[in-house]
């Protein structure tokens, strides 16, 4: 008998019960018995009797979809590209009563996002994801099970690398994320928090969570060492600064960043040391693509280059004034990592030079002079280069102190402690010398006062206590 005729026969009965046991007995009789050439146009029209025949009633209609949904959940059809037919016919049939079986549709949804998941059509399974109701009113949905589908469509956008979308979706689950103590939950969002700022090029923000998650014991050691691998990534990616700095001195204090790939340019760049382009290309060989995102420079950018560029003595650069042919003609860096070499290096030249000429570090930086010269001013605007530019003398002066050396030491707040600076040659050695002279006259300005205050046990030389 044809599913068209056994369905004609039970619109006949009109008992309620007898009605879900023959529709849930057909269900299963086509599940085993029909062949796979014709199971979907079977079970298509059994659902399509379930939404739209009335004789079969609301309730009948709910319990034996459900059951459907359960049979495919539990493998009942093995054939992943027939699963995937018969729950989009299915959805197509619930459609246009989605009102009636959100319930269902929701699952159906769910199970097909999983399926192209698994063949990594990662756009599509968030595209189906998304069709889910979570806000009617017909049906009560859980803040946690809001939460738990909205991290999942961040996750498969991106993994397609669709960041805008993507971040709606993330800003939904934050407003979420405090009602779970699912500790998955909680690590899945912190994750996504992680992509969404690499994505968003907040690096040094991207690097904190990162190395978080690198510590999380849940986690796989696998899954760990990826994490602190972008943590290293978005490091040296992140702008040059005291936050940058921070970060990296906290992954070179990481003992576990010895053995990754990249831990000679994270090293060279906690260190203040001149990147080389060997060193660099090496390095974006391991980045990924919205990581080698070109930049576009500002206009106010162009328009400082083109005038700092203009010569001063038109006459003397017309009697044919002494002009490099090998210098950069680069007005700016064109990817964010061109940006945080040129940055570090910039920084770098603090460490070696007091002054440089701005086509000494054009020619340093691969820039023309006047662009060089206006990432310095950038950076001394903003906060992240001491230092001054005299532009009559097209010369960069760079403040060589750090904040260590401007604050005076202090003994536990009775007050400053001036000493007197002695030259002793080399740089590294007088910082040396005084961070020694600094903790002496700490300990002594202790002791004067503990013994001001009678706090002071004397004990005689040569006696016992």
């Amino acid at each position: 008998m044809s599913v068209q005729a056994t369905l004609a026969q039970l619109s006949t009965i009109t008992a309620q019960k007898d009605k879900a046991a023959a529709y849930s007995s057909l269900l299963n009789s086509l599940l085993a018995d029909s062949p796979p050439a014709s199971v979907a146009a079977d079970l298509h029209a059994l659902v399509d009797a379930l939404v739209n025949q009335d004789h079969v009633g609301l309730v009948v209609g709910r319990q034996v979809l459900s059951e459907l949904v359960q049979a495919l959940a539990d493998g009942r059809i093995a054939d992943s590209e027939l699963t995937k037919k018969v729950i989009e016919d299915a959805l197509e049939v619930i459609q246009p009563r989605l009102v009636s079986f959100e319930e269902q549709a929701a699952a159906l949804r769910k199970q097909l996002a999983g399926l192209l998941e698994d063949e990594e059509e990662w756009s599509e399974a968030a595209r189906v994801l998304m069709g889910i109701s979570l806000t009617s009113g017909n049906r009560v949905v859980q803040d946690e099970e809001k939460l738990r589908i909205y991290i999942r469509i961040v996750r498969l956008l991106l993994e397609e690398e669709d960041s805008v979308q993507a971040e709606t979706y993330y800003n939904r689950a934050a407003l979420l994320i405090h009602s779970t103590n699912d500790r998955e939950l909680q690590l899945a969002f912190k994750l996504c928090q992680a992509r969404i700022s690499d994505y968003g090029r907040k690096f040094v923000e991207a690097a904190l969570k990162y190395h978080e998650l690198s510590w999380v014991a849940e986690l796989d050691e696998e899954e760990r060492l990826h994490a602190l691998s972008a943590a290293v990534t978005c490091a040296v990616l992140a702008p040059a600064g005291p936050n940058r700095s921070r970060i990296l001195a906290s992954l070179c204090r990481d003992e576990r960043t010895a053995d990754l790939p990249n831990h000679t340019i994270l090293t060279k760049m906690f260190l203040d040391h001149i990147l080389r382009p060997a060193e660099v290309k090496g390095f974006e060989a391991t980045l990924k693509s919205h990581q080698l995102a070109r930049i576009a420079q500002s206009s106010n950018d162009r328009l400082a280059s083109a005038s700092a560029a203009a010569p001063r003595d038109t006459d003397t650069t017309a009697a044919g004034a002494d002009v490099d042919p090998d210098a950069s003609t680069r007005t700016g860096p064109s990817t964010v990592l061109d940006r945080a070499v040129m940055e570090h290096n910039l920084l770098s030249c603090t460490k070696i030079y007091n002054n440089i000429t701005f086509a000494g570090l054009g020619a340093l930086l691969d820039l023309t002079p006047a662009a060089a010269e206006t990432m310095a001013r950038k950076m001394i605007e903003q906060g992240r280069l001491r230092g001054s530019i005299d532009q009559v003398e097209r010369l960069i002066w760079f403040d060589g102190r750090t904040d260590d050396d401007d604050a005076q030491g202090k003994a536990g707040g009775l007050g400053d402690v001036n000493q007197e600076t002695e030259e002793t040659g080399a740089p590294f050695t007088k910082k040396w010398d005084m961070q020694i002279r600094k903790t002496a006259a700490s300990v002594e300005s202790i002791a004067q006062h503990l013994s001001e205050k009678g706090l002071l046990h004397q004990i005689p030389v040569g006696s016992t206590a």
